[in-house]
């Protein structure tokens, strides 16, 4: 995969998180969370298809991000929530730093 594809993948995946935050399943935290980060990360993820690094990192930061605030009680009242951001986040972290480097994950 090369940075285009995770650049893509990336910005997708922010703008599913977006989406998540209207989902139901959201107590208040984390639905403002969503709606921050998943406009950030798509912003970030799809300026990727052109190699720039440092987008790369401010998404594999925010998609750790995501995995850790699956796990701040305040956040999180649901498993569906909880499964969401965990796998998201990791799909989005993988995904930004592939784009650092150009090469296969």
């Amino acid at each position: 995969m090369n940075g285009k594809v995770g650049g893509w993948v990336t910005g997708l995946m922010g703008i599913w998180i977006f989406i998540a935050g209207f989902l139901n399943f959201s107590p208040l935290g984390n639905t403002l969370n969503n709606l921050i980060i998943g406009l950030v990360i798509t912003i970030f993820g799809l300026s990727m298809v052109k190699p720039k690094p440092w987008q790369g990192w401010i998404t594999s930061i925010l998609g750790f991000w995501l995995m850790v605030a699956a796990f701040i009680p305040f956040f999180q009242q649901s498993t569906g929530n909880l499964w969401n951001d965990i796998i998201s986040g990791g799909i989005i972290t993988i995904f930004g730093f592939s784009a650092l480097v150009g090469k296969s994950v």
